[in-house]
């Protein structure tokens, strides 16, 4: 197991650490339900150090980013961040990923923590036009400050204004006394913040510094387990629960993120056209429990004498919604809001209706 430059922070913290994507990580601290709603309601740091960073410069930089993802990278104007995903070519999706624009020739993607070799090694696979990549991911350390409160104690660490950041933008700024850090506002939880990213010798310094600017804000270290159920209240999709090699863009729900206007073309575009043209068999939607119970990942999904339709991909009791929530792939014909499914749990074969994402809504 890796650690990262604050594993001795969380451990003096007190963290219940485990095993997460090769790193030894914080799942919680004081409990998951304490660290959400820290989040929802004042600001709590994350430590997501564990994520791979890629530089993409020099001339064919964004031919690259073009052809590798599915969104249009062309948009982005620099200190704007897009979310995409690396489509493979049967279909399904090989990680999702922010895609950063510093200028014209330079380019920073950042992907999730369990697919670093892989998408390395795809991104190496399909880099025909010669840009130069640059795998810079055990350099790297970042913390995501979230909740209402993030930005202004963070502001006590910089002369440059974030406060008025829009939702995700960066600026390269002097954090905490240190030069070229990376402040960015993307978010994972729907609660606010930032993302700070720094290098791997500057990480105990600016950890410091966080959490003495936002003591009187009430700051907490957050775990991973409360990260889950943050995002998973807003809709958003984890890579390996809700989608994956074999999922596509458009059944997932991500045709948002796969655009098929002007010149762009990238990996599998054509069959991806089809199905957004045609549609797809399942989608992927979001669910409350109607009858009383909570599902969880791999739950099946069933019609109501019990026959398998689908899979729960992700579920849990949602702390602030008060309900117990989830997500999985259903046939298209029960994907309306309003359709009535079933969750096999504990043998028993438990209403659910279908809903809108996100479930919280602040």
């Amino acid at each position: 197991m890796k650690n990262t430059p604050f594993t001795r922070f969380h451990e003096a913290m007190g963290a219940k650490m485990v095993p997460f994507a090769g790193y030894n990580m914080p799942v919680q601290y004081e409990g998951i339900n304490t660290e959400h709603e820290t989040v929802r309601k004042a600001l709590g740091v994350f430590d997501v150090s564990h994520m791979g960073e890629f530089w993409v410069k020099g001339p064919k930089a964004l031919d690259f980013i073009q052809w590798v993802t599915s969104n249009d990278a062309s948009k982005l104007v620099p200190g704007k961040v897009q979310y995409s995903c690396f489509p493979n070519e049967t279909g399904g999706i090989v990680d999702d990923l922010l895609v950063y624009k510093v200028d014209d020739l330079t380019y920073l993607l950042v992907v999730n923590a369990a697919n670093i070799d892989k998408d390395w090694a795809w991104c190496n696979s399909q880099n025909k036009m010669g840009a130069t990549l640059y795998n810079a991911s055990d350099e790297i350390a970042q913390l995501a400050v979230q909740g209402p409160l993030a930005l202004r104690a963070m502001q006590k660490l910089t002369d440059t204004t974030v406060t008025d950041m829009e939702y995700y933008t960066f600026k390269k700024l002097t954090f905490a006394g240190v030069p070229d850090v990376i402040f960015a506002t993307t978010g994972y939880t729907g609660s606010g913040g930032c993302e700070i990213y720094m290098a791997n010798e500057d990480a105990p310094k600016i950890w410091e510094a966080v959490f003495k600017a936002g003591a009187e804000f009430g700051i907490k270290p957050i775990g991973l387990a409360a990260r889950d159920t943050l995002r998973l209240e807003m809709g958003y999709c984890l890579y390996g629960n809700d989608i994956n090699d074999t999922t596509s863009p458009i059944e997932a729900g991500l045709g948002w993120i796969t655009k098929f206007t002007g010149y762009k073309d990238f990996i599998n575009k054509a069959a991806l056209l089809k199905q957004k043209q045609e549609g797809t068999a399942r989608k992927l939607v979001g669910f409350e429990m109607v009858d009383k119970g909570i599902p969880r990942h791999e739950y099946e999904i069933t019609d109501a004498l019990g026959n398998k339709t689908g899979e729960v991909t992700s579920g849990t009791m949602g702390p602030s919604v008060k309900l117990p929530i989830g997500m999985g792939y259903v046939p298209a014909a029960s994907s309306k809001e309003g359709s009535e499914i079933f969750i096999k749990i504990r043998e028993k074969i438990l209403r659910a209706k279908v809903v809108k994402f996100p479930f919280y809504k602040s």
